[in-house]
């Protein structure tokens, strides 16, 4: 089977230095990641096309199409017949039997392209072709300026080509044709969209998580994580950088004014996502923001947070709506892992600033001890994403208890404003205020002959944390989860 493979339209438009730069990086990419499929398949081409012949016979023309229509940079994939070239009577029988069908009822047209020496010119032979064709089908008419189906034949001295089924791509630009970025990424369905629009641009992603929620997080963005790679930009490598995050989480509680909590925390992750740049030699940072979704995404507040980066920030989704980005999740396959990712809400004020003033936020930001943010940096792990199903860690079970018993501690780790708010008052068992940005410290002074069940509003942290005290060796840990979770 041969195919030939078509650039993005804009692509077609650069100069010709940019495009043949452009079209050697497509055919390397195409290259490497049909390689993996058949070390036998060969990939050529020139300016503005890439053929790929396919041995026949190993059945692999299904997943070689599949393939190619995720490779940012190709537009149209177009399936080719080879056959030797006889007469024109001979490659019209070819013609009739990949097309009569496909024209019931539809215009069309016959466009031939030659090289070599012929008995008939081109245009003699589009005539003859497509006058057996239309006697042969059902078609509405011949259209020469704009056909529903258009054959597409090209003969090569002693071969002709016809172009059967023609399979979109996906667009773009080549990837690793542009810069590269690194993209802050939390598993939802903000930030993975935004990571495949950059691909399918033709940047090169690495991928910084914060690590806000222990193991069972992590692992939900690991698989999200590798998901997008293989699926869009396993081209070419990545890295997926994992930060704990927590001890900046509860040193802002703890200094900034509960007003600042969210832009704050998102100035801190841009503080240290330009830090880490230079390490993976990132131009940009991504993020998955779209403006007035939350409070911390006002233009004011956008602003405010971005001057905390030396990097230029990229928001691709800055004007969509929830249900487009939905719809692109679905579409792109990360919608059922988006779906069940936990959220993480331990940074929410009753009143966030909607119009924060860059001197107030940095005045607040200064009251924290800078220590902590250089240390959650230090501390970041560095995976390959093609290694991160390698490694991953399955949380541990939690069990989610409706009814406790008399004997066991509640552990309330909402933060203090919310239980003041609201507290937690149960008849038969002692209940401890441990925030969840203490609790890692703390934890070593639960006694082991006794079981502890972690308590908040939505039952999100309560989970998230249970599993990584769990995973940690803390075997006496559940979750106190009443009826209404």
């Amino acid at each position: 089977m041969k195919l030939l493979l078509r650039p993005a339209q804009e692509v077609a438009i650069k100069s010709k230095p940019v495009r043949l730069q452009q079209m050697r990086q497509l055919r390397k990419n195409v290259r490497k990641l049909l390689r993996e499929l058949d070390p036998d398949i060969r990939v050529e081409g020139g300016w503005d096309r890439v053929d790929v012949d396919v041995p026949d016979g190993r059945g692999l023309s299904g997943l070689v199409i599949e393939t190619l229509q995720r490779v940012p940079g190709i537009s149209t994939i177009q399936e080719i017949g080879i056959f030797p070239f006889v007469d024109v009577e001979n490659m019209a029988g070819k013609v009739i039997s990949a097309f009569a069908e496909r024209i019931t009822g539809k215009t069309f047209a016959v466009r031939v392209r030659r090289q070599g020496t012929h008995a008939m010119s081109s245009t003699e032979m589009e005539r003859e072709v497509g006058g057996r064709l239309a006697a042969a089908g059902k078609p509405l008419r011949v259209d020469l300026s704009a056909p529903e189906v258009e054959i597409r034949v090209e003969i090569k001295d002693d071969q002709f080509h016809v172009a059967h089924r023609r399979h979109k791509g996906l667009g773009g630009y080549p990837m690793g044709s542009v810069e590269t970025v690194m993209t802050l990424v939390s598993g939802g369905y903000d930030s993975s969209v935004a990571a495949y629009l950059m691909m399918r641009r033709g940047l090169r992603n690495h991928f910084l998580f914060f690590n806000l929620g222990g193991t069972a997080h992590e692992t939900g963005v690991r698989q999200v994580v590798h998901y997008l790679w293989r699926q869009y930009g396993a081209s070419h490598g990545a890295k997926f950088i994992s930060v704990p995050f927590e001890g900046v989480v509860a040193e802002i509680m703890r200094s900034v004014n509960h007003r600042y909590w969210g832009v704050v925390l998102k100035r801190m992750m841009l503080k240290a996502a330009s830090g880490i740049a230079a390490s993976v030699r990132a131009e940009g940072l991504v993020m998955g923001d779209a403006v007035a979704q939350v409070s911390s995404q006002t233009l004011t507040n956008l602003n405010v947070v971005d001057r905390a980066s030396e990097q230029v920030v990229l928001r691709p989704l800055v004007a969509m709506d929830k249900e487009s980005i939905i719809a692109i999740a679905r579409e792109i396959g990360t919608e059922p892992y988006a779906r069940t990712m936990p959220e993480y809400c331990g940074v929410i004020s009753s009143k966030p600033v909607t119009r924060a003033r860059l001197d107030r936020t940095e005045h607040e930001e200064a009251r924290m001890d800078p220590a902590v943010l250089q240390a959650a940096i230090e501390q970041r792990v560095d995976t390959p994403v093609s290694r991160l199903l390698d490694s991953v860690r399955t949380p541990e079970e939690v069990e989610l208890v409706r009814t406790p018993s008399v004997e066991d501690v509640i552990v309330d780790v909402r933060h203090p404003d919310e239980i003041a708010r609201a507290p937690l008052e149960l008849t038969n068992n002692r209940v401890l205020e441990i925030p969840f940005y203490e609790l890692n410290q703390q934890a070593d002074q639960l006694a082991a002959g006794t079981r502890y069940l972690l308590y908040c509003d939505r039952g999100t942290m309560s989970r998230m944390h249970a599993g990584h005290l769990k995973a940690e060796g803390h075997g006496n840990v559940e979750v106190y989860a009443p009826e209404r979770y």
